[in-house]
């Protein structure tokens, strides 16, 4: 193999190339934290449409997508920003039908990813019974017999299979591999190893030698060969954290929920932080300055 087919850097643009009209991409991160918002961004300034979003643990990624009309069908288990319960946009989109829904438990979808990540094609599961999630129109559940002497009937959670995977990670080399520094790592793992294929967007690109693999290898969530390219995007998950080298923004996090008030104030929201490149987008932030002093939130 030669240099060049091991140098796997990519631009945000160059991912968002690779996802075509009608695929079904999966998004890591969870909420407020390490969202890869740079390519969301990238996204919602594409002609992008009809896409399937998988969002398990979703936020402002949701939000943004729907407001900007690229979601054919949401599969998801939740659409917060911790501090305000409810995704704004999201809320609107839902109330207006603006496109299909498969809604889990926390538990479901994490079973669905964990199947589609062992290459199974589904596993079984009692979350959900006795609850509507398994009677919700546009999807029939199924359900499979224990084997053994309890006989105990399961939900058959299907596997989770995203054409691309998208995670947002702290620092990588031009190979792939990955360092996701923050104490919750969350289902990046799952997500990345259920996917045809990945890409993750990093905080920073560094020379092999710098990620010190052997000291920093809990941090590496996923063998490098699955991961198909990377992309430097300083302050690429802003406004939702990347602990430990930024927290979330909670001033912005409001500007961004009282833009889902009136179309007029999403336009302003939209014309000033979404239609606009990377280096203008920090800058109308404050910069990357600004952005690490941020205090660590209070739940």
């Amino acid at each position: 193999m030669t240099e060049t087919m091991l140098d796997k850097r990519m631009t945000v643009d160059d991912i968002v190339d690779q996802i075509s009209d009608g695929m079904t991409i999966g998004i890591g991160g969870w909420a407020t934290r390490r969202k890869p918002m740079a390519l969301i961004r990238a996204i919602a300034r594409s002609s992008l449409k009809d896409l399937t979003v998988m969002a398990g643990y979703g936020g402002m990624d949701i939000g943004m997508l729907a407001a900007t009309g690229k979601i054919r069908k949401l599969v998801f288990a939740f659409a917060s920003l911790d501090h305000y319960p409810l995704e704004p946009h999201f809320r609107n989109a839902r109330q207006a039908g603006s496109f299909e829904v498969l809604e889990l438990d926390e538990g479901m979808y994490h079973w669905g990813l964990r199947a589609g990540a062992m290459k199974l094609p589904f596993l079984p599961t009692r979350v959900g019974i006795g609850t509507d999630i398994i009677n919700q129109s546009g999807f029939d559940f199924k359900f499979v017999k224990s084997p053994y002497e309890d006989g105990e009937e399961l939900v058959a959670m299907p596997a989770l299979v995203p054409d691309i995977a998208l995670i947002h990670a702290h620092r990588s080399d031009e190979r792939g591999n990955i360092l996701t520094l923050s104490v919750d790592p969350i289902f990046d793992e799952l997500l990345v190893r259920a996917a045809k294929k990945s890409y993750a967007t990093v905080e920073k690109i560094v020379p092999t030698a710098d990620l010190d693999m052997k000291k920093n290898s809990r941090y590496n969530l996923v063998e490098r060969a699955m991961i198909a390219g990377v992309a430097e995007a300083p302050l690429g998950a802003h406004p939702t954290s990347a602990a430990p080298d930024y927290q979330l923004d909670l001033k912005h996090i409001k500007t961004y929920v009282e833009s889902a008030a009136s179309p007029e104030a999403w336009a302003e929201y939209k014309a000033k932080y979404i239609d606009v490149s990377e280096a203008d987008y920090q800058a109308a932030i404050g910069g990357a300055d600004a952005v690490k002093q941020l205090p660590v939130p209070i739940y």
